[in-house]
């Protein structure tokens, strides 16, 4: 059982804009209620939605594995902003991933968007990732979702609360998972002492769910150890 579900906001239309209450909550209560909501990407090609499958929570400074456990830096300064905004960053200086800012103003807690099945846009996602041997595939995974999303720095910050329908990145009310259908357990590759925080959220049995990795320490190349040996 989920903790403090109770405080789930009611919405009446699968189409409805979530309100920023929604994310001004602890993140371990926004987070399951993002499951089967419906993300809105509108890029220069047209519109695409996608259906939440699976996602991560992170808690800030209360949180090791958290972008924000040191404190704010010029990286991370969109989680410490107001909720309903996105957190977008680089990682491995190769991919982009999506967050959502939840609680209130300077406590630094998003929900990692992990997987999705595309709704509307498939065409857009699959140029964008020819890889994928089917549509399942296209965002299995928060790189695979922000690269089929198209979703970069330049939606770090943007405020996913808007009505307009214009705006680049949205959240409507879709249709919220039953508590029995949903699944929570450790976050995939977190280490440390976060390893077995189990914030990680997603709808069992859905295939377009990315597979758990535990963390696995980056090993070093042999010369960096030897340099490090040097006195």
């Amino acid at each position: 059982m989920i903790a403090g579900r109770d405080r789930k906001p009611s919405t009446t239309s699968g189409d409805a804009h979530l309100p920023r209450a929604f994310f001004d909550r602890p993140v371990l209560d926004v987070a399951p209620d993002l499951l089967g909501r419906v993300l809105v990407r509108t890029t220069t090609e047209g519109r695409m939605r996608l259906r939440i499958t699976e996602v991560e929570a992170y808690a800030g400074e209360a949180d090791p594995g958290s972008h924000a456990y040191r404190g704010r830096t010029e990286r991370n300064a969109s989680m410490f902003g107001p909720p309903g905004h996105a957190y977008v960053y680089f990682i491995y200086g190769m991919w982009f991933s999506l967050n959502l800012v939840c609680g209130a103003e300077g406590q630094a807690s998003g929900v990692l968007i992990r997987a999705g099945e595309v709704l509307e846009g498939a065409e857009q996602a699959r140029q964008r990732r020819p890889k994928a041997r089917k549509d399942q595939e296209l965002a299995k995974g928060p790189a695979r979702l922000a690269t089929a999303l198209a979703v970069d720095r330049e939606l770090n910050g943007a405020d996913v609360c808007t009505h307009d329908d214009t705006a680049p990145l949205s959240i409507t009310a879709g249709e919220p998972a039953e508590p029995g259908a949903m699944k929570n357990g450790p976050r995939t590759g977190v280490g440390g002492d976060a390893a077995h925080y189990p914030w990680r959220f997603w709808l069992e049995g859905d295939p377009t769910v990315s597979p758990y990795r535990p963390h696995k320490p980056r090993n070093r190349r042999p010369e960096l150890d030897a340099s490090r040996s040097t006195p």
